[in-house]
């Protein structure tokens, strides 16, 4: 009997205690719903732990003895090294679930994002900007059914975390609901949701520094108020995109094309958002500054110079181009 129970003890080491796993990087994908045996058979058949029974009376003593509390998570699992299967099962408890970081920045506009989906193998590039281009209706809240041409402005800068398996739609529901918090954090009411994002858009492509975004939608909103086109390049850009022209220089017949969204051409704002702002480009939109400015130049240091005549914007652009002689 001591000989028998020695050797019970030694087996179940064996399979408790010995670090056990794949040498190639593997995943494991449990529906939810899954029960622990068949958790376990999975990991056996994908080579995670030498024996399904062992895990399943893992979990039961754990359970049972108090030492950890929770069911296994659903999701899917990536593993590239061998573990102890005490490992395995603290990982299905915790929930660590394998995701695929995108990192959408301020300013990116459908293209981009498209381009960053692409970038993270989770969607080919076409099928995702199809995505964006087709599912209006995640933002009817705040533009009329028919007025979108896409989702552009909605798809809130951030980090997400997305499953491997992870649809367009879903991908673009996340970012559309972390846009609706944002607004409904910043106070921002339906009704007055487009006209700010677009606002904010074009001040998002416009600038960098953001204790200057006030004072460009003061020099938008004043130019809007004296009926003046708001001649911002961004916008003529975006539209050669969406017209698949755009070979990274603006030229003349893009400065006199008749896109709604050329605002050389058009008074008023364009259409729509150009790209999706970030925070301090919302916020710039809700509280612009009080000034009289009607124009605005970089100058050589990337910093922005303002101007209420254009005699004075003329010297701003003069000592700017000056500056940037070599």
């Amino acid at each position: 009997m001591v000989v028998i129970g020695i050797l019970a003890a030694l087996t179940v080491g064996f399979f408790v205690y010995l670090p056990d796993g794949p040498g190639t990087e593997t995943f494991v994908d449990i529906l939810p719903g899954t029960g622990t045996l068949g958790i376990a058979r999975q990991l056996q058949k994908a080579g995670i732990v030498r024996s399904a029974w062992a895990f399943d009376g893992l979990v039961i003593w754990k359970t049972v003895s108090g030492h950890s509390a929770g069911s296994l998570k659903a999701g899917e699992y990536r593993f590239d090294h061998a573990a102890r299967m005490e490992e395995v099962y603290d990982r299905l408890r915790r929930g660590d679930v394998y995701t695929v970081t995108l990192v959408i920045p301020e300013g990116f506009n459908i293209f981009d994002i498209a381009t960053a989906v692409a970038g993270a193998k989770l969607d080919s590039r076409e099928d995702f900007l199809n995505a964006e281009q087709r599912d209006t209706e995640l933002i009817a809240e705040w533009v009329p059914k028919g007025s979108a041409t896409s989702v552009e402005g909605y798809l809130f800068p951030d980090t997400y975390k997305f499953s491997r398996h992870v649809t367009p739609i879903l991908m673009l529901t996340t970012m559309v609901r972390e846009f609706r918090q944002e607004t409904k954090r910043l106070g921002m009411t339906p009704d007055e949701v487009s006209r700010t994002v677009t606002l904010a858009s074009l001040v998002e492509k416009e600038v960098h520094i953001d204790r200057e975004r006030p004072e460009v939608v003061s020099v938008f909103e004043n130019r809007l108020a004296a009926s003046m086109p708001l001649q911002t390049d961004p916008a003529v850009i975006y539209a050669s995109q969406l017209r698949g022209t755009w070979t990274g220089v603006i030229h003349q017949s893009e400065l006199r094309s008749d896109s709604a969204y050329n605002t050389y051409t058009h008074v008023g704002l364009p259409p729509g958002p150009i790209c999706n702002p970030g925070v301090a480009s919302l916020m710039a939109a809700l509280h612009p500054a009080k000034t009289d400015y009607l124009y605005f130049v970089a100058d050589a240091n990337g910093a922005t110079k303002f101007a209420a005549t254009l005699a004075e914007h003329n010297a701003n652009v003069a000592a700017y181009r000056e500056g940037m002689k070599p």
